[in-house]
């Protein structure tokens, strides 16, 4: 057996074969004075492992998990899985992308069929603030390449030669007689289209490489406009003054003790307060998670050093390949404030204790004794109105429990205002019992929630019994 086919065989009986491509440009990075820092990253394999998760840090060395660990945006197209993300900055801070890898190990595919018949195309998210985010999309980026057979690991630089994004990724496709993982790359200026694929990077032989993210310096900082760091069997770093010239190598972090058999998924960050930077690399090989790797220059090699045992925390969550990107004063209020730790409720039933609120197939009912996900929520300041309560659903975050005429539903926002109105309510002293609650509609205040023939619907209440079924417990 070839080498890299050892290599790839060994990583897929410790089912660790995580993959990256990240990029930090200069419009990702805001100014030194800015506050903090955003991480989306993935956490593990299976279907809620395999979702987007956001951390924040203020110093870029400890890190807080946001959403009180839980799940900030869940795929629900493709194989409804994702990893590997890249979060992208428009160069005027107008739009905000999200795009990830369509893959989902351990939840109806396994790494052979993934690298052999995975999914061609990548989830892209998009928003305006960096906290309301449109439901997911695929972007089909490998199916124009020749025996294409997969798309991992996107990420997306601006480039300012071509005044677009340089979207680039890992397919395995047999090209000269050779199939293994090639970085190929697309020009877009939407994320909704792109141009024919062309190859981008590869190494010699058999050998593949998947990881790869660069990072734009300012002027006066070593002798490239970019540096990006692959995973290829080492942590090959290399350097140019082009994003689509010549890459020249600079050597690897094998000198610090760190190889392609240890470590992957290379992530850039630049600290906003001083002229250093940390590559975060994801110990795979060990099932750590990612730790920071410092340099002041990154075309350096021999500049690179590990850190010190306790000087940096990756808080509750493992991180696994994700995207960092330097905060604005603006957005670093919005996300604290949309993300905050809101601990996950259950809607307990006053007349049918042993039943708590839950979806099923986005339909909305009360069930007996549910105590998985489906049963929690998170109450949200509510999307409309003061002193008011909305119910976003913890397994499938930016899905609310929303009334439709007198049917519940759990539905994406659409941020339109009438679905603030129809997700929103106000909590009151319980109609059946005052030490319990009701909650009155916001915008049919003559209703209420409450269970008939145990499917939630928004109704008028005049009975004992409607009292009873409009009344229930917010319980841990």
């Amino acid at each position: 057996m070839s080498a890299v086919l050892a290599r790839l065989s060994a990583m897929l009986v410790a089912a660790c074969l995580l993959f990256t491509a990240q990029v930090v440009t200069a419009p990702q990075r805001a100014a030194a004075a800015d506050p903090g820092y955003l991480m989306t990253h993935f956490i593990g394999d299976g279907s809620t492992g395999q979702q987007m998760y956001f951390s924040y840090s203020a110093d870029g060395l400890n890190w807080n998990d946001l959403n009180g660990g839980g799940m900030t945006l869940r795929s629900t197209v493709g194989t409804r899985g994702v990893r590997d993300p890249a979060l992208v900055r428009s160069p005027d801070g107008s739009k905000y992308w999200i795009i990830a890898t369509d893959l989902c190990i351990g939840c109806g595919q396994s790494w052979p069929d993934s690298m052999s018949n995975g999914s061609r195309s990548l989830v892209v998210w998009e928003s305006t603030d960096l906290v309301t985010w449109s439901a997911p999309r695929l972007l089909n980026v490998a199916g124009a390449i020749p025996d294409g057979r997969n798309a991992w690991a996107p990420e997306a630089i601006w480039n300012p030669a071509t005044n677009d994004y340089v979207l680039y990724w890992a397919t395995n496709a047999t090209r000269d007689g050779v199939l293994k993982h090639r970085i190929y790359y697309a020009r877009t200026s939407d994320f909704h289209t792109i141009t024919t694929p062309q190859l981008y990077i590869e190494r010699p032989g058999t050998q593949n490489i998947i990881d790869t993210q660069i990072v734009e310096f300012p002027s006066g900082v070593g002798n490239y406009r970019y540096v990006r760091a692959s995973g290829d069997g080492q942590i090959t770093l290399e350097g140019s003054n082009s994003i689509l010239g010549t890459w020249t190598s600079l050597g690897n972090l094998s000198g610090i003790g760190l190889t392609g058999s240890q470590v992957e998924g290379p992530m850039w960050m630049k600290f906003r307060d001083r002229n250093e930077w940390t590559l975060y690399l994801d110990q795979y090989a060990a099932g750590k998670g990612y730790m920071p790797v410092a340099t002041t220059n990154p075309s350096s090699p021999g500049t690179y050093h590990l850190p010190t045992s306790g000087t940096y925390s990756m808080g509750g969550n493992k991180k696994r390949h994700g995207s960092i990107l330097n905060l604005t004063a603006a957005e670093d209020a919005r996300i604290q404030a949309r993300w905050a730790n809101v601990p996950a409720k259950r809607l307990q039933s006053f007349n049918y204790q042993d039943r708590y609120v839950r979806h099923t197939n986005f339909d909305v009912r009360i069930d007996q004794n549910i105590t998985n996900d489906d049963a929690k929520f998170r109450p949200r300041p509510g999307l409309v109105g003061t002193g008011t309560v909305s119910f976003e659903s913890v397994n499938f975050p930016g899905y609310y429990l929303r009334s439709d005429g007198t049917d519940f539903q759990l539905v994406y926002n659409d941020r339109t205002t009438a679905f603030a109105e129809d997700a929103t309510f106000r909590q009151v002293a319980g109609l059946a019992d005052a030490s319990w609650s009701s909650f009155q509609s916001y915008n049919h205040p003559d209703r209420y929630i409450r269970h008939y023939a145990y499917q939630l619907k928004l109704a008028t209440i005049t009975t004992a019994t409607e009292r009873s079924d409009a009344t229930f417990r917010l319980t841990s």
